[in-house]
């Protein structure tokens, strides 16, 4: 069976950047990842991002499978020299001292632009380092990752605590800062050490200028939402059942939270209406679905849309069990 074509925005423009969500699980049984794994690919995550045109708004390391939520940049915002010098400075970092031909520059602009190569390279990477350690060989991760378009402002804040809640969720921490393989407690215990995470925090898109005040207000909002989020039962309990009949089966801000979670993972783009349809019309073309495909509504939230995967209505390929998404 063919591979369905990922949902990558091409960004032709000068300023253009696109946020994506970009979720990996292990093919391996149970829980592989210790500390010392977590530290490699959070050093990867660093190293990487310091050559490709990202910008890390958010990461979480759990023990089967990793986050990252990341704004890719256009090429077109990089001078020839800017690339150069990102290339020659990465490599000098690892020893190598290579030096880039002009020549080589339009080449590697596509690469550096790609989400699916700074990808390739960080799952890569950690393979090699995870079969040396463990004195093994073969795949570790289960199959291609998981791409979802994000849109800027309340979505993007909300994708970024569905990712920092990782670790409360599994029951690992009580605090999310409390974590040390999140963006939060990056933030927090290494005070952003080397300025690795963008500090935007989806907020400056509200007119937010002060970085410390945007802390502030996502930890605010980080805290008010943890706080809310339940842990899901297999069945509906008695006293859950109970509860709903209180409220008159009104939608609260928590319910609405924990329906919208699974759209971070689950979706090919989320975002407002106009937005899913925008970044849809740029890569249909790319689908091998004949019928036109619509954003719908997620239920329980006003105003927020997605647009299913294209494998069994979706458009990833991955999947996987295990730990807390």
């Amino acid at each position: 069976m063919a591979r369905i074509p990922r949902i990558l925005i091409e960004n032709k423009h000068q300023g253009e950047s696109t946020v994506y969500h970009v979720m990996s699980r292990t093919a391996l049984d149970g829980f592989p990842m210790k500390d010392e794994e977590k530290d490699y690919l959070l050093t990867l995550f660093k190293h990487y991002s310091s050559l490709y045109l990202v910008e890390v708004v958010g990461f979480c390391c759990m023990d089967n499978h990793f986050h990252l939520l990341i704004r890719m940049h256009s090429e077109t915002n990089y001078t020839d020299e800017e690339i150069k010098a990102r290339y020659e400075q990465f490599h000098k970092q690892t020893g190598t001292n290579r030096e880039l031909m002009l020549d080589e520059i339009p080449a590697l602009r596509c690469k550096l632009s790609s989400l699916s190569e700074y990808a390739r390279e960080i799952k890569l990477n950690f393979t090699r380092f995870y079969n040396k350690r463990h004195h093994r060989k073969g795949f570790f991760w289960g199959g291609r990752f998981k791409s979802t378009v994000v849109e800027d402002g309340e979505t993007l804040i909300n994708c970024l605590a569905y990712i920092d809640l990782n670790p409360v969720r599994a029951g690992i921490v009580e605090k999310p800062e409390d974590y040390r393989w999140n963006s939060i407690g990056y933030h927090l215990q290494t005070d952003n050490k080397d300025d690795f995470l963008s500090l935007d925090f989806g907020l400056k898109a509200f007119g937010m200028t002060d970085a410390d005040d945007r802390l502030k207000e996502y930890r605010r909002f980080l805290y008010e939402t943890g706080a809310m989020t339940k842990n899901r039962a297999e069945a509906i309990r008695k006293e859950v059942l109970e509860k709903e009949r209180q409220k008159g089966f009104k939608v609260s801000r928590a319910d609405r939270f924990a329906l919208r979670t699974r759209h971070f993972c689950d979706s090919g783009i989320i975002g407002s209406k106009a937005f899913v349809k925008k970044q849809y019309d740029q890569v249909k073309h790319l689908l091998k679905s004949k019928n036109e495909k619509t954003p719908k509504l997620i239920e329980g939230l006003d105003g927020v849309y997605s647009l299913k995967r294209l494998a069994g209505h979706g458009f990833g390929v991955d999947s996987g069990s295990g730990q807390t998404n």
